[in-house]
């Protein structure tokens, strides 16, 4: 972290002296190590290491980004050059700058968050271990004719400074099996898989655990048919329901709003989902992937309420965003090497119901519970949804066999205005929702 710092300190030196008026560094170094099996045989043992740095320079408005993965001295000035000659040709943006001083983050307890295991660094052996564990407990069911099964680590420092004061940085791990397995042959293959990710490696599950589950879920998809087309309800399954919320996070984040693009684009202060139902961020949850002590422009994070009680209260904001909505940043930003900020959500809690997923499926009556989603057709301004899907078809409240090659559509202001949430969401996934059910949507089917 110290070389991180260091290297920051070097570009926002440099970005001085060719002339910007002001500049925000960002230093990444990651290794990762990958190792994936199939059919029983090493298929690849990957790892990778690199460093980058990128540089965000702003001068009379105008602002321009580079990035390097040379940490040489003079590269570093070389760049710090090119970018301040870029941000002199740039548009300009009166909404761009970075925080004032006052409004960035000067203390935070990384510790709390328990972003990075404090063990070593597993080995290729150990990881291909665990691959063939998965593997080994996926083929141990009858049916199971091929598995691909993976497992892979990877950590990541990064450190940001910026010319109003703000300097910080943090340290990530992750820890990760997984496994696709295939029953069947030719046109009746099927496909399914089951993968878990933490930071810390004493809170991974089984290796077997994770490969008797792809397997168990490919075999369910055994026979799987088209439904009849109708409007009936749909119970999206917590593995993909997150997907419903991601769309109403897209409709609220600032760039969109600030564009006049978003099917939301209207509705602050308006109900977006039911009474009962909050939809909370909270970037301070320890050992979970998506927390963070400050953004990408420096802000402190805070815990916020997007929806509450089923009202919209508030968009999604970087610094940028915020002004030309005339809005205070939500700490928001977001960013890489190679370009400026930009709004993003950490970690997200949707509020759970009370009944069980399989409770849903009683409730339901006749329809569709959805396990997987193919393609897209969301209209961003309009909120009209078109998915492919696949999953299990239900009759009189009870799963009765598999459905493929079917579509499901709807709108999505109406079909999360009438959400009913299932308990079953996962308490280590940065984005907690529940199995969700949704009545009425029209299907294409048989």
């Amino acid at each position: 972290m110290t070389d991180l710092a260091r290297m920051t300190e070097a570009l926002l030196d440099a970005a001085l002296k060719a002339g910007a008026e002001a500049a925000d560094a960002l230093a990444v170094a990651g290794t990762s190590l990958a190792i994936d099996i199939r059919q029983g045989k090493l298929e690849q043992a990957e790892r990778a290491e690199a460093t980058e740095l990128g540089l965000r320079v702003l001068i009379g408005g105008r602002q321009a980004c580079v990035s390097v993965s040379d940490t040489s001295a003079r590269t570093i000035a070389e760049v710090a050059e090119r970018a301040v000659a870029m941000a002199r040709e740039a548009p300009i943006d009166p909404f761009a700058g970075l925080a004032d001083s006052g409004q960035i983050a000067r203390g935070w307890d990384l510790a709390a968050l328990e972003l990075c295991d404090p063990g070593a660094e597993p080995t290729a052996a150990a990881l291909e271990e665990a691959a063939r564990a998965v593997e080994a407990a996926a083929l141990s069911r009858p049916g199971i004719r091929q598995v691909e099964a993976s497992a892979g680590y990877a950590r990541r420092l990064m450190h940001l400074a910026a010319t109003n004061g703000f300097a910080g940085g943090y340290e990530r791990s992750s820890l990760s099996h997984s496994a696709v397995a295939f029953t069947g042959e030719g046109t009746a293959m099927e496909r399914d898989y089951a993968g878990e990710s933490r930071i810390h490696a004493a809170d991974m599950p089984s290796a077997e655990s994770i490969g008797q589950l792809a397997a168990d879920r490919a075999l369910a998809r055994v026979g799987a048919r088209k439904p009849k087309t109708g409007s009936y309800p749909v119970l999206f399954d917590e593995r993909i329901a997150q997907s419903l919320i991601g769309h109403l996070l897209s409709a609220i984040n600032g760039a969109s709003i600030a564009r006049g693009s978003s099917w939301l684009r209207d509705a602050l202060g308006e109900q977006v989902l039911p009474k009962g139902f909050s939809l909370i961020e909270d970037p301070h949850r320890p050992r979970i992937s998506g927390s963070r002590p400050f953004d990408a422009e420096g802000l402190p994070t805070q815990r916020r309420a997007i929806v509450e009680n089923g009202i919209l209260t508030g968009w999604t904001l970087d610094l940028a965003t915020g002004r030309k909505l005339g809005m205070p940043s939500t700490a928001n930003a977001a960013r890489g090497t190679t370009s400026p900020p930009s709004p993003a959500t950490s970690n997200i809690d949707l509020t759970p119901g009370t009944a069980t997923r399989k409770q849903l499926i009683g409730q339901m009556g006749t329809g569709l519970l959805v396990t997987s989603l193919i393609g897209s057709t969301i209209n961003p301004t309009t909120g009209d949804y078109s998915r492919g899907a696949s999953g299990f078809w239900v009759e009189d409240g009870e799963i009765t066999h598999p459905v493929n090659e079917c579509t499901i559509a709807g709108n999505l202001r109406a079909m999360l205005g009438s959400l009913i949430a299932a308990n079953d969401a996962r308490a280590h996934l940065s984005t907690r929702v529940p199995s969700l059910l949704v009545e009425g949507m029209m299907l294409a089917g048989s």
